[in-house]
């Protein structure tokens, strides 16, 4: 049961953040059909990426006030109807108007939805790591999809994309019951530790930066050092996107052997050796670097979301809100900056450059311990109703 009901949790994800994956999509049909200029567009993409991303702390702060199961499927919806709308409006102010309905989505899901993931997978971190997997596979899933139903129909086709939000709305509403009061496996003692969580919301910005700093100049860079073309770019993206996927469930595998924070050391360690091979290898042995670093990254991303619900028990949609949202996005607005290097310098450079943003998560958790006291994960959890003591089994690092 337990199983079926992550495979739920994971579609519900995935089908919100392929919307998330949607809006670079969209541009080009925009510009085409509706000759919106380049600031038009850019506005577009500000829009989704400020409420998807910056809105998010906001809405973990009301859902650890109030019980809002309902932010889950109707952040689902909202995110589907924003970019159908899409292809109803015609004019500028309406379709900024649609696309901010899909970030407003995005945001209004994730915090609640991480408090639904902690109570359908009891704090485990393997469950977790496919909560966060459906999302990263939406995400990629964006491109492929979307552009074969818009190639096919232009923005008039828009509505049939709401298709994915409403299979990600009817999976998910049998999960709303198991909705928990308090968080599966916070800490006993009940205190929110803010210093550790301030250390670790600087560990995923920095993460974040190497991330996308990475995933936004890698196909240019392999073009240039191993073959002219879009294939050889494609292919590394392929490797990169691929790595994610498949270091998002290392990462559960590995906290369950090792403890989140050494898990997390050994990626980063990892990762800033793995970006100087991307940067310094020469010929395709460049792709093996791609997959370790992409792997390194990705191995971390579900349990800072587990850390910062620890960290913070009694601000577990605030702690969501900012390890899924606000943290995540600083790597995006710094784009434009790496951008800028990569001008004045070269890619090469620019690139090296990344090394520093794993090294130094690496020194930060140095200074993160695991959480004193938590409760086990490998025990089902009662009815948050019946739940009044803690659970059998407590980890003690």
């Amino acid at each position: 049961m337990r199983a079926n009901r992550r495979l739920l949790l994971s579609i519900g994800h995935g089908s919100v953040d392929f919307y998330q994956g949607i809006v670079p999509v969209l541009v080009p049909f925009l510009v085409s059909e509706r000759h919106y200029g380049h600031l038009g567009v850019s506005g577009f993409v500000l829009a989704a990426s400020l409420l998807s991303s910056v809105v998010q702390p906001l809405f973990g702060a009301l859902t650890d006030r109030w019980a809002m199961p309902w932010l889950v499927p109707m952040g689902t919806l909202a995110a589907g109807c924003g970019v159908a709308l899409i292809g109803v409006t015609g004019s500028y102010p309406l379709t900024l108007a649609a696309i901010a309905l899909t970030g407003f989505g995005v945001a209004a899901y994730h915090p609640e939805a991480a408090r639904l993931a902690r109570a359908v997978t009891g704090g485990d971190h393997v469950g977790m790591s496919w909560f966060s997997l459906g999302g990263n596979v939406g995400f990629a899933l964006a491109p492929v999809l979307a552009t074969a139903v818009l190639a096919l129909g232009g923005l008039a086709a828009a509505p049939f994309l709401l298709a994915p939000a409403v299979l990600g709305m009817l999976v998910t509403l049998p999960l709303l019951g198991r909705r928990a009061s308090v968080t599966a496996g916070s800490r006993t003692d009940g205190r929110d530790d803010w210093p550790a969580f301030r250390v670790l919301s600087a560990v995923v910005i920095l993460r974040s930066i190497a991330y996308i700093g990475l995933s936004s100049f890698l196909g240019l860079f392999v073009q240039q050092r191993i073959q002219p073309g879009d294939a050889a770019g494609g292919a590394a993206l392929f490797v990169l996107f691929t790595g994610g996927a498949v270091g998002t469930v290392l990462g559960g595998r590995l906290a369950e052997r090792w403890g989140r924070i050494r898990t997390m050391r050994r990626a980063y360690g990892v990762a800033t050796l793995a970006v100087a091979g991307v940067v310094l290898v020469p010929g395709p042995a460049l792709y093996g670097f791609v997959a370790v670093v992409a792997i390194a990254l990705y191995v971390p991303f579900s349990l800072h979301i587990t850390l910062g619900q620890d960290y913070l028990p009694n601000r577990v949609g605030t702690a969501g809100g900012v390890t899924l949202g606000l943290a995540v996005s600083v790597g995006g607005v710094l784009a434009p900056a790496l951008g800028a290097l990569a001008d004045a310098t070269s890619l090469r450079t620019m690139l090296s450059t990344l090394t520093v943003f794993p090294a130094l998560a690496w020194l930060l958790t140095r200074r993160l311990r695991e959480p004193t006291r938590l409760e086990s994960p490998r025990h089902e959890m009662p009815s948050p109703a019946l739940r009044t003591g803690p659970s059998r089994g407590e980890w003690h690092r």
